[in-house]
């Protein structure tokens, strides 16, 4: 019997055990890893991609063109919760499966949200760097909105209830009123949380109702003592509008672990600044998360394969 060729670009699968891919492989798997060297991740894939069965996904893009390219291709499984790099409407268009991994990296990605919130407050990475002690902002009994109720955001309003901050909570899709009065928090429209909140958390989907969902009518909006986070995705704030809304004192601090351009990070201008602090994209660079992922990205993908369907589809084949 053939086996399956699964092409693997996520950096982190499998970093913290072997038994993701060794689950692979049991299921008549070949894995092939791809990293960056001489080629690009993104030339590799084009390559490895004509003939294979299944790709366990990092943060590439998946095209129409290169959906198109791979005549044997059944799923693409990615690793995490975000499928924007995908080309949804071509993979359904050629039978191809789309999965991802809902709750798996949740609480690793909530921890770091509350983190960079009491970095920015505190002004923790400025004091590392120069030793110098500037007044920050404290978190306790603050407001927090959060924007995007699912898992992770879910998880933010729980912790900051530690802090004893009042919640509120915007998400375009449902109001879930229950979990709202477990936290102590209540549902209100976008303008009021942005109007009123003392730290903002990002958890939304990157789509076109939520670029630039952050630009300078929301600086503006927001208090001069705000502190914004964001560990979704990049295209979701506007940075040319928040380098100028920190720059001018419109907003106190802001903390992203996502932006636009997540390939040339190193040269983005917002480093410039003091009040900003940038990580590169590492919400779920947990052991725990990348178990977690791991195992869950390869059941995707066996599923896809001997079934034909997986409960984790975005959005379910028809």
């Amino acid at each position: 019997m053939s086996m399956n060729k699964v092409i693997v670009t996520a950096r982190s699968f499998g970093k913290s055990s072997d038994e993701a891919e060794r689950l692979l492989r049991e299921h008549g798997c070949d894995v092939v890893r791809i990293t960056a060297g001489s080629e690009s991740v993104e030339q590799q894939v084009r390559r490895e991609i004509v003939d294979a069965d299944a790709v366990v996904a990092g943060l590439e893009e998946y095209g129409a063109d290169v959906i198109a390219s791979a005549r044997n291709l059944k799923v693409i499984s990615r690793y995490g919760v975000g499928y924007d790099k995908v080309d949804v409407d071509a993979a359904k268009a050629h039978g191809v499966a789309v999965t991802f991994t809902p709750g798996a990296n949740g609480d690793s990605v909530a921890d770091l949200a509350v983190t960079l919130m009491l970095s920015a407050a505190r002004n923790i990475c400025y004091m590392d760097r120069t030793l110098q002690r500037p007044s920050g902002l404290e978190m306790y009994q603050k407001t927090l909105g959060v924007i995007g109720v699912g898992r992770i955001g879910k998880g933010v309003a729980r912790r900051c209830r530690g802090f004893d901050m009042d919640v509120l909570l915007y998400d375009a899709f449902y109001q879930d009123e229950e979990f709202a009065d477990a936290v102590g928090g209540k549902f209100v429209d976008l303008e009021t949380l942005i109007r009123e909140s003392d730290f903002i958390s990002i958890h939304a989907n990157l789509n076109d109702s939520t670029r630039n969902m952050f630009s300078t009518e929301q600086f503006q909006a927001m208090k001069g003592t705000a502190v914004l986070v964001n560990t979704a995705r990049g295209g979701i704030v506007d940075e040319d509008a928040l380098y100028e809304a920190l720059r001018d004192g419109e907003i106190y601090a802001a903390a992203l672990d996502a932006v636009a351009d997540e390939a040339d990070e190193a040269n983005n201008r917002l480093r410039e600044l003091n009040n900003c602090i940038l990580t590169p994209h590492a919400g779920a660079a947990t052991r725990e998360a990348s178990a977690k992922m791991s195992l869950m990205a390869a059941q995707n993908v066996i599923d896809v394969l001997e079934s034909g369907t997986c409960t984790n589809l975005v959005p379910p084949l028809r």
